[in-house]
């Protein structure tokens, strides 16, 4: 049994185990695209009932300073922009690596009938909940006479 070798298919025993690792990857959540969509947007909820939608977004590190948003012909715009700066200030410290972050997220959904006047929006422990109320429309049956 010491003997046994494994046979060496060359460059076509690479490919495979790139192929499979590939595969596996994107099944198990390691693909590096997803990776990157989910690095440059922030998760959303969105609920209605017959008053109101009501959006949640994650925007954890981000003040309300940081945060825009604008309807814009029944489409909701949020975005969120935030630059980590070099702080000069404390000359004693010395940093061996020290990285700057920079980062800019937007997401734009659709919705129709809304009350653009009454739109309320609050920011609490990294979660920005916006309220959109819906336009009050006359929703009675009407029968339609044929001429």
């Amino acid at each position: 049994m010491a003997n046994l070798k494994k046979y060496d298919y060359g460059f076509l025993d690479n490919n495979f185990n790139d192929f499979y690792n590939m595969i596996d990857s994107f099944f198990n959540g390691n693909d590096r695209r997803s990776s990157l969509v989910n690095n440059t947007t922030f998760k959303v909820d969105i609920k209605e009932d017959d008053e109101s939608y009501k959006v949640i977004a994650e925007m954890p590190g981000f003040t309300k300073d940081d945060i825009n948003i604008e309807l814009d012909d029944d489409r909701l715009t949020l975005s969120a922009e935030k630059t980590e700066e070099k702080d000069d200030s404390n000359n004693e410290e010395k940093y061996i690596h020290r990285e700057r972050r920079s980062s800019k997220m937007t997401r734009t959904m659709h919705f129709e009938n809304i009350d653009s006047e009454n739109i309320e929006a609050n920011l609490s422990d990294g979660l920005l909940e916006i309220k959109l109320p819906k336009l009050n429309k006359d929703k009675s049956k009407k029968t339609i006479e044929i001429k």
